[in-house]
């Protein structure tokens, strides 16, 4: 049979030390600088052993203590201590390319001007019954960063899809289909601009998550009826001033 193993006391002494000097390095309230050099330095170079230089066995965790205190006295003489940098606004999203939409033919938005028409001819006042303005007339997507406004879009967009796709069984439908097969070519290239995992950085907030929430609930909260009239009455603002915007880039101001 093998020998037992044995055990270096020393050297687990040392493994335990190192590890506790790690931790008061990285947790708050840890060790201060001064005391993990001192210490780096009593366990690396004791006084009853003598070594040569080069020979002595620096103890766990001492070379990167070492290295941060040195690095920290260079660049606080030399004023390039690195300070936290403001906030800054989030690079356009690859493959995001929205500049075609800045304008539509004039035969596509005829199309849109066509099914307006025909939901008008059918439309009774009292058929918009709604609780809320889900497109109100101070909404306007130059109060959002450039950044945030494709994501205003895509919840504007999808909402208008999901109606218009509901109203495409009724008489309506043949007056929808060339806007339906629009809407759903701009909805596409849009995604590229949204991020697929919003972070930290790029979660909803103020007026833009007022915006989303209002949406949402009008799911909740509203009859059919309202939201195909709100929808097939946001149309053409839809495609001149938010559209626009976001196509535009950081040019819409």
């Amino acid at each position: 049979m093998p020998p037992p193993l044995r055990l270096d006391p020393e050297r687990s002494e040392r493994r335990a030390a190192g590890a506790a000097l790690l931790r008061g390095l990285t947790e708050p309230g840890g060790l201060s600088a001064s005391t993990r050099m001192r210490w780096c330095l009593r366990r690396s170079f004791p006084k009853d052993q003598e070594e040569s230089p080069g020979t002595s066995d620096m103890a766990p965790g001492c070379t990167l203590v070492l290295v941060l205190m040195l690095t920290t006295v260079a660049l606080s003489r030399t004023g390039a201590v690195p300070v936290p940098s403001a906030p800054r606004a989030l690079p356009p999203a690859r493959g995001c390319h929205m500049a075609q939409f800045k304008s539509l033919s004039p035969q596509e938005l005829q199309a849109f001007k066509t099914a307006r028409d025909a939901f008008e001819d059918s439309f009774l006042p009292k058929d918009w019954d709604c609780s809320t303005h889900l497109f109100p007339r101070t909404r306007d997507l130059k109060h959002l960063q450039v950044w945030e406004r494709p994501v205003a879009l895509e919840a504007e967009l999808a909402l208008t899809l999901t109606v218009l796709e509901a109203m495409a069984n009724s008489s309506l439908g043949h007056s929808l289909e060339q806007p339906l097969l629009t809407l759903q070519n701009i909805h596409s290239k849009l995604q590229a601009c949204v991020p697929a995992q919003p972070t930290a950085s790029s979660r909803p907030r103020g007026r833009l998550h007022h915006w989303l929430h209002r949406l949402q609930e009008a799911w909740k909260k509203e009859s059919q009826d309202c939201l195909e009239a709100s929808v097939m009455f946001n149309l053409l603002r839809l495609l001149t001033r938010d559209l626009k915007c976001v196509a535009s880039g950081d040019q819409c101001v």
